[in-house]
């Protein structure tokens, strides 16, 4: 799109009617519902436009009815984990009926995040909640190095889930022995260790660390030493991220991405180090992606999709658009959302 504006109206409509009718391309993607209605109203929220678009009561009946509940006080133990389904498809029961070993269905650290962020946007009392079943069954996706997986069995471990955790309970300090374990490689921080990532992952172990209190606020400008992670190298990675088109890219050798606007400029904001940040570059990508219809594509000239939309929001709070609401880069929802936290 050839503007140098940033078109709010185009993107309040965008997600307006995501929010009432998803297109078909996302049916694939119902498993996930709740993860797309977090794009969408935290978007919202992002662009100030909640009030008078979407029914919070609603949204918030709905994300309550997704919470997996035991059938007793002493299911909490048996190795499931009770967060939220990401959709209402997840809670259908297995078609085996006859194995008493399958869960009748299955809840996600993901979908539970996405869950909780959605319930303080649109303002819902968490004690609404079930937060000793989640907060004790999440005991049982820790694993012995101090990573989470995403479900109770049969699933990867990496930062995303650390992230996830982390925010659900806000400081956990059981994840530190696993992300103080990851080796360091230049390339950002690993989710696992001997593996090299993006800036997504980095983004995650950086945020999970400043969540449980072993970052401190703006480090960079207190010229405090940090035990934990290499603050020069970090920032240098970061800055270097930044492409000749005024992008962020996820790792070195790739193109530049709406996403990694987020991803990248929010760690550098984590450390106080958003000042090298070439903003008027930055402005200048964005605006290559973003649609005539409303929302962002993940390269520029390509259609909108909600994903790279959400991200493409952020990084334009990040750049204190006017008329956007500031965004808190730790929780991933707008400052005003996290009043109580």
């Amino acid at each position: 799109m050839d503007s140098e504006l940033f078109e709010r109206d185009r993107h309040v409509t965008f997600l307006q009617m995501m929010y009432q009718l998803l297109p078909s391309p996302y049916q694939s993607q119902e498993i996930n519902r709740l993860t797309l209605a977090y794009f969408v109203i935290s978007g919202l929220d992002l662009l100030n436009a909640l009030d008078g678009l979407v029914d919070k009561d609603a949204v918030a009946t709905w994300v309550l009815s997704l919470q997996a509940h035991p059938r007793s006080t002493a299911e909490l133990n048996n190795g499931q984990f009770y967060g939220f389904h990401g959709s209402r498809a997840a809670q259908f029961p297995p078609e085996d009926n006859d194995n008493e070993a399958l869960s009748p269905s299955v809840s996600n650290l993901a979908s539970t995040y996405c869950a909780l962020t959605l319930l303080k946007i649109v303002g819902c009392n968490l004690s609404s909640i079930d937060s000793e079943s989640i907060l004790t069954s999440m005991r049982n996706l820790q694993q012995p190095d101090g990573s989470f997986m995403p479900i109770h069995t049969g699933a990867e471990t990496d930062l995303r889930f650390i992230y996830c955790a982390g925010t659900t309970v806000k400081a956990y300090i059981g994840h530190l022995s696993y992300v103080g374990k990851l080796e360091w490689h230049g390339q950002g921080e690993s989710q696992g260790v001997h593996i090299k990532v993006p800036g997504g992952a980095t983004y995650c172990g950086v945020a999970s660390l400043c969540l449980m209190g072993f970052i401190e606020d703006e480090i960079l400008s207190k010229n405090a030493p940090s035990s934990i992670i290499d603050v020069p190298l970090l920032l240098d990675w970061c800055v270097q991220r930044q492409a000749a088109d005024g992008g962020f890219q996820g790792r070195p050798n790739k193109p530049s991405d709406t996403c990694y606007a987020f991803w990248i400029a929010s760690v550098l904001k984590i450390l106080g180090g958003h000042k090298f940040i070439d903003k008027k570059a930055l402005h200048g990508f964005l605006q290559t992606c973003q649609s005539k219809y409303g929302g962002f594509s993940k390269f520029p000239g390509q259609l909108p999709d909600l994903y790279h939309s959400y991200y493409g929001l952020t990084a334009f709070s990040l750049l204190e658009e006017p008329g956007l609401n500031p965004l808190c880069v730790e929780l991933g929802m707008t400052a005003i959302a996290t009043m109580g936290i």
